[in-house]
Formats: structure tokens, C-alpha cells, sequence
């Protein structure tokens, strides 16, 4: 690149800069309906119904019986859909 289009370049960096700056200093800030600390209990109150309710499924294995692994070293099943057609 050229030393005119970076200076070009930085220059609409700055002149972007200096808007959001102007904006920013005339901007009045929003209210807000509640406390800050409203907001973060808020948060933390619903991750602690989502972290039960995701522990409440930690029991779900247990509702069966094991069933014993086969010693099939390469995992290779025996083909149960062929109904003795045969290929």
C-alpha cells in the first residue's frame, strides 16, 4: 500500500472517531427500570433453575439394567437386517 491511501485510510478512522466522540458527549444515557444489581441476581437466579433442572437428568442412565458389552474388539456388528436374502 501506498502512503496516501493509509493516510487516507487513518484519516477516516479519525473522522469516525471524532464523531462517535461528539455523539457520544450529547447522548444522554437511557434509565434503566431497575437497579443494576437487579440485573445480576436476575441472571444468576435463572442459571440456578437451568443448573437443576440439567442435574435433575444426571440420574437417567440408572433407570435400566447394563447390558453386558459384546468382546467384539472392532465393533463389528452382525448383519441383522439381511433376512437371509444374501447379495
Amino acid at each position: 500500500m501506498s502512503a496516501v491511501v493509509i493516510l487516507s485510510v487513518l484519516g477516516e478512522k479519525m473522522l469516525f472517531q471524532q464523531i462517535a466522540a461528539s455523539v457520544a458527549e450529547n447522548e444522554e444515557r437511557a434509565p434503566m427500570w431497575a437497579e443494576p444489581w437487579v440485573f445480576g441476581v436476575t441472571i444468576f437466579s435463572i442459571m440456578v433453575v437451568l443448573m437443576f433442572i440439567t442435574w435433575s437428568y444426571t440420574n437417567l442412565g440408572n433407570r435400566h439394567s447394563p447390558v453386558d458389552e459384546h468382546s467384539d474388539p472392532h465393533r463389528q456388528h452382525p448383519n441383522k437386517h439381511d433376512h437371509g436374502q444374501g447379495h
